[in-house]
């Protein structure tokens, strides 16, 4: 084996030798190429740096058929070996638990890392929002408990810059609590009538207003203070999320739909059409996609561009139960999704089979969320009341804290 892997550095040696400007990035060629040149017509003289460029290719195709490949790909060759084939451990990927929060005493019903990654904020049955700190270990330390949802809390968004959090109840809830999260201050807590239900809430990309409803019919605009800007009358629903360009919102409704609303011309446009109900959905960084759970069917990806299903994840257990899934992984590459059955599924965006089921959970997972900055930290709430982080396995061999070394690392 070692005389084997000797010729082939020989072999590269001499290849390199003959044809030093392949992998050159000087613009002057090599005499031995002008000479060729004198010989050989143009058609068979391969320009300069083209076996690099070869197997940079080869390396960036390995790379992204990689199914546990969590990183930033590197387009040069010193950090790869050319002697094996690209492969990536399930003992890089985020599959393994790292911690069990059980500061809730009652189910948990939401989980959101803060846009910048260092918080982790929980919603649960038993009236709190806890905020977590993520330190440099990506350890999770309690950082504050906000009190007081007599309803309990089953859906939170952060603002643009992570200063405020917004809490939501269930159904019967109609009110809405906007926290300064430095402070622990409740800035605003919201309702415009008892007979709301405000279930569901998104951000203005401006970070100065943000959109609520709910299934009864509500749907407002507010600002920072909880003073109404605009409403929409008679729109049930389910799930919202403002899309980047500042003027669009999405909703899905009652009708297993989700349709587009523009709060300054007033105009709705139909966008998404299921055949069940819609009972949450979330949409990708660049506003392309949406991951919606559909209530018997599972986790569907749609092109909101083109309007059309992309992809229906399988393995999933979706009842009618509210359950949230995300967008995760360097690039979004990964798709992860709670689950009636108790685990937590992952795929990689590009195929319908699961890659991972993590188990550990008793109960349903209601909720998971990916670090946006941290790639292989994950997040899962429960109704057993839990929390589970999960990361890398806990003990590498060799081999494998070599590949995480070079495949895993934070890209921050």
């Amino acid at each position: 084996m070692y005389n084997n892997i000797l010729s082939f550095k020989q072999f590269i040696s001499l290849l390199l030798s003959l044809f030093p400007s392949f992998l050159s990035y000087h613009t002057v060629p090599h005499p031995s190429l002008l000479l060729s040149a004198a010989y050989l017509p143009p058609s068979v003289m391969l320009p300069p740096r083209r076996l690099q460029t070869l197997l940079r290719q080869a390396v960036e195709l390995q790379r992204e058929r990689c199914l546990y490949h969590n990183t930033k790909l590197d387009s040069g060759l010193d950090s790869v070996s050319l002697l094996l084939d690209h492969a990536c451990s399930r003992k890089q990927f985020p599959c393994y638990t790292q911690q069990i929060l059980t500061e809730h005493c009652n189910e948990v019903w939401f989980c959101k890392f803060s846009n910048d990654g260092t918080k982790l904020a929980t919603g649960s049955k038993d009236t709190t929002v806890i905020v977590w700190h993520v330190n440099t270990s990506h350890q999770l330390k309690l950082m504050k408990t906000l009190e007081g949802h007599a309803y309990g809390v089953s859906y939170l968004a952060w603002s643009p810059d992570d200063t405020y959090l917004i809490a939501c109840g269930p159904d019967d809830c109609s009110e809405l609590w906007l926290w300064n999260v430095q402070t622990g201050e409740l800035r605003t807590k919201m309702s415009q009538s008892h007979e709301d239900s405000l279930t569901s809430v998104a951000w203005n990309p401006d970070g100065k207003r943000f959109v609520t409803g709910g299934q009864r019919g509500q749907f407002y605009q507010c600002d920072l203070d909880g003073n109404l800007l605009d409403s929409w009358e008679g729109v049930r629903v389910q799930c919202l999320w403002c899309l980047g360009d500042a003027r669009t919102v999405l909703a899905s409704d009652t009708h297993q739909r989700i349709r587009g609303y523009n709060f300054e011309d007033l105009t709705d446009r139909n966008i998404v059409q299921e055949d069940h109900p819609i009972m949450s959905f979330t949409v990708s960084k660049n506003g392309r996609l949406a991951l919606l759970n559909v209530a018997t069917q599972g986790v569907h990806l749609w092109d909101l561009h083109d309007r059309v299903l992309v992809r229906k994840y399988q393995g999933v257990t979706q009842g009618f139960y509210t359950i949230h899934s995300c967008f995760g992984g360097h690039n979004e590459d990964f798709i992860a999704s709670g689950s009636e059955d108790h685990k937590v599924y992952i795929w990689h965006r590009r195929s319908e089979l699961p890659i991972a089921e993590l188990t550990g959970h008793t109960r349903t997972v209601n909720c998971v969320s990916w670090n946006p900055v941290v790639p292989g930290l994950l997040a899962s709430a429960s109704d057993d009341g839990t929390v589970r982080i999960w990361g890398p396995a806990p003990f590498l061999d060799v081999q494998d804290a070599e590949g995480l070394k070079e495949c895993c690392s934070m890209d921050s």
